[in-house]
């Protein structure tokens, strides 16, 4: 398989001198091609930052990630927006959907940014909204929706692009159960159908077993990975939960 993310030797350190943080350690871990990996910790454990520095939104103090044979940190200015812009798509637990647009509008946005040709928009925005279940919401407004019709809606847009990486940061953090299965379940869709690349933050162990991988984070260090390996959801959940026991403290596996 194509490996779709290598992050190596990955360190940031906030501040300097006593008064510094390292909220990453030498952290390093690979995706291939259309794995779904979530990314589980204590806080303060280095998710977040992990996550941001993927994203480009942190830039690393040492280490190396390379995403789609591009070199991240090498990259600057337009060259550096260009490549976020095309090559990555982002779920945030807050859904960031524009009120003054409809849903058929806020995805299409992020076609229209990426000089996708106008003819083929309305049909990619569709066939997106038909995998995620929002066929009809494409003409309602953000506060026409439910909560969990939004976060698929801003799931639709990140993925519309065929991106090389989406990165999800609590996505079902705000939604209610009923409405965090439906988006699981269609990301888990988007995954096998389509085979999107997806790496995903969570301090819900219910929403990690939807993943073919979980790695756990500790002090800023990989502590532990797990791999579902044809497990079905039940059992691969309950292995989660032992090692969020095993970590104890600060984590929620609150269902």
């Amino acid at each position: 398989m194509e490996e779709m993310l290598k992050v190596t030797d990955l360190v940031r350190v906030y501040g300097r001198g006593s008064a510094s943080t390292r909220a990453l350690d030498g952290v390093s871990l690979s995706l291939e091609a259309g794995e779904f990996v979530g990314v589980m910790g204590p806080s303060g454990s280095g998710k977040t930052t992990l996550l941001n520095c993927v994203s480009t939104i942190d830039r690393p103090t040492s280490g190396s990630i390379v995403i789609d044979g591009r070199e991240l940190t090498a990259l600057r200015g337009k060259e550096l927006s260009r490549f976020r812009r095309e090559r990555l798509g982002f779920i945030f637990q807050d859904c960031n959907l524009l009120d003054t647009l409809t849903a058929f509008e806020n995805i299409a946005l992020a076609l229209a940014i990426v000089k996708a040709p106008a003819g083929e928009i309305p049909g990619r925005v569709e066939e997106m909204a038909r995998l995620l279940g929002i066929e009809d919401c494409l003409n309602k407004y953000p506060y026409q929706m439910s909560g969990g019709q939004q976060q698929r809606c801003a799931a639709a847009r990140a993925m519309v692009t065929h991106p090389a990486l989406v990165l999800a940061d609590e996505p079902t953090g705000a939604l209610d159960s009923k409405s965090a299965r439906l988006l699981l379940e269609r990301l888990e869709v988007l995954n096998r159908e389509r085979g999107a690349t997806i790496l995903m933050v969570t301090h819900d162990a219910f929403t990690a077993s939807c993943c073919g991988r979980v790695v756990f984070l500790r002090d800023g260090k990989l502590f532990l990975e797990l791999r579902r390996e044809g497990r079905d959801r039940k059992a691969f959940f309950q292995q989660i939960i032992r090692v969020v026991s095993q970590l104890g403290g600060e984590m929620d596996d609150v269902l």
